[in-house]
């Protein structure tokens, strides 16, 4: 009898509350209109809306159907990450009869590895051709040991124990861990190589008004041996123009105090530079960072008008100054925040943007002395070796990264509620994260990665990817009889990088990276 008379009290306070909800959506609240005509019940629908990406993620989409990335290429990075089996069955499910398919070229035999070859010795050795600051003699030129790292990602946007988990991963696989323009955190100082980038905030290098300082830059480059190039981004693939963005949600104290900035407070990186204003002056303030420092310097940029371009190269061409490395991000890459008319319209795609901007320095004889760096959805073999076919030399990657390390694309990185820790600064997401086992899973995502795109080189017939030719790679127009070489496509040929062996590569220690 008590139990029910209990049962019949917990009824009574639910019926009570779902009262209280009801007389609140019908009189109160004047926002919503389907929750004010379907009280109660109009919720219902604003939860189902909330969780239709994951819904659509797990039982409505196909594999190959999903943006920005697909189950299968999630699957892949997955698999890889994890060193389980990320084969597939039964033959390709993609149609690879569609627009833009890319198609590789075999030769009838492929390259045959001689003996005591480097990758005999250890198959994910594939270090970069060139080397940052060789051309423009740095004090201290860098090669990169890996030809896939990490991308511009900042403390701040991701966690600290997703940057840990990065950062010790890239010291396990040998690669750099590029710090985004968050500055320099301590969760950056794991033992992996550092390319410092910053932006229109100089976060980490900043004055009190918020210009440039070199004197910190100076000192955070002493300080930390570990750095061993410095990037300067002009713009980025999903917002150019726009600054960069971070929600006040995610902004600790701890964040505060490495940016300088306050607590709580959206931070708006202004569109433009305070240290510059044109291009001469982007030149001269290059020169002076990298006088100062000694290592290389690069510039990191959307694609779009030429005009300012074809001025850096014909300065370049005249004084021989200017950047060591250019990083060119496509309008597909990702960001934790931006608006969708950006995100969606400004700036070009990766390939045609990389394409106009290599073609314009190979006009001027400029392409040899500069390491491009291609960043925006690249982190496939098969789509890194059409990047390398293009005239890139190393990939970076951002998003595919997070996902070695657990990310499931929920597409809220904006929120402050990723649900697996990665881009989020609240402490109990970010508890799932363990840093040991993630920077494992990073490192077998890029060991995997080049273990593969040596594989698809040597079915090439080539022994690095560096030596892909355009005509090497075909893609899509319509059908076969008018799919098209790179060449043909982009019309551009791209130069050929000067490569002795992979052995030579890894002979050249005293150069850094490739060890």
């Amino acid at each position: 009898m008590l139990d029910f008379l209990s049962s019949i009290a917990w009824w009574g306070w639910v019926l009570i509350a779902l009262a209280l909800v009801a007389i609140r959506d019908v009189f109160f609240q004047k926002k919503h209109t389907i929750s004010h005509n379907y009280p109660i019940v109009g919720h219902l629908r604003y939860w189902l809306e909330s969780i239709g990406p994951e819904m659509r993620q797990y039982f409505v989409a196909n594999n190959r159907e999903e943006l920005p990335f697909n189950r299968i290429e999630r699957g892949w990075i997955y698999a890889s990450a994890k060193k389980e089996n990320n084969y597939e069955g039964f033959g390709t499910d993609r149609d690879i009869y569609e627009h833009q398919h890319v198609f590789i070229n075999n030769a009838m035999m492929p390259f045959k590895l001689p003996e005591n070859h480097p990758n005999k010795l250890d198959k994910t050795f594939l270090p970069c051709a060139k080397v940052m600051g060789e051309y423009n003699k740095r004090k201290r030129p860098y090669r990169p040991a890996s030809i896939i790292n990490v991308s511009a990602m900042s403390f701040g946007s991701l966690s600290a124990k997703a940057i840990e988990s990065l950062n010790k991963g890239v010291k396990i696989a040998d690669a750099y861990h590029n710090t985004g323009e968050g500055g320099l955190s301590p969760y950056h100082s794991n033992g992996g190589d550092v390319v410092f980038h910053f932006g229109t905030g100089y976060f980490g290098v900043r004055t009190e008004d918020g210009g440039f300082s070199m004197d910190r830059m100076i000192k955070l480059v002493n300080d930390n041996p570990f750095i061993r190039a410095i990037e300067v981004k002009l713009s980025q693939g999903a917002k150019p123009g726009k600054g960069g963005v971070l929600p006040g949600a995610k902004i600790t104290k701890e964040i505060a105090e490495i940016r300088g900035v306050e607590v709580g407070k959206d931070v708006l990186s202004p569109p433009n530079h305070k240290a510059f204003s044109n291009v001469p002056e982007l030149v001269d303030f290059i020169e002076s960072i990298a006088e100062a420092t000694g290592l290389p310097v690069g510039i990191k940029a959307a694609i779009g008008k030429l005009e300012q371009w074809e001025e850096l190269a014909d300065i370049m061409l005249k004084t021989g100054k200017g950047p060591d490395f250019i990083t060119v991000d496509g309008g597909e890459g990702g960001t934790g925040a931006a608006p969708p008319s950006f995100a969606d319209h400004v700036s070009l795609p990766w390939v045609y943007g990389f394409s106009d901007l290599y073609k314009l320095f190979k006009s001027k004889g400029l392409s040899e002395r500069i390491v491009f760096v291609a960043s925006g959805k690249l982190g496939f073999p098969a789509k890194a070796a059409m990047a390398f076919a293009m005239g890139a030399d190393c990939i970076n990657v951002a998003r595919e990264a997070m996902m070695s390390i657990g990310c499931i694309q929920a597409q809220i990185c904006h929120t402050n509620r990723c649900p697996t820790g990665v881009a989020t600064q609240s402490k109990w997401l970010q508890n799932g994260i363990d840093p040991t086992l993630k920077s494992i899973r990073l490192a077998q995502y890029f060991k995997t990665f080049r273990k593969e795109l040596i594989e698809i080189t040597h079915a090439a017939g080539y022994e690095h990817p560096c030596q892909f030719k355009m005509s090497d790679v075909e893609v899509n127009v319509d059908d076969h009889n008018l799919s098209k070489e790179l060449s043909k496509t982009y019309q551009y040929e791209k130069t050929a990088v000067p490569f002795i062996s992979m052995q030579s590569l890894k002979d050249c220690e005293h150069l850094g990276g490739a060890r």
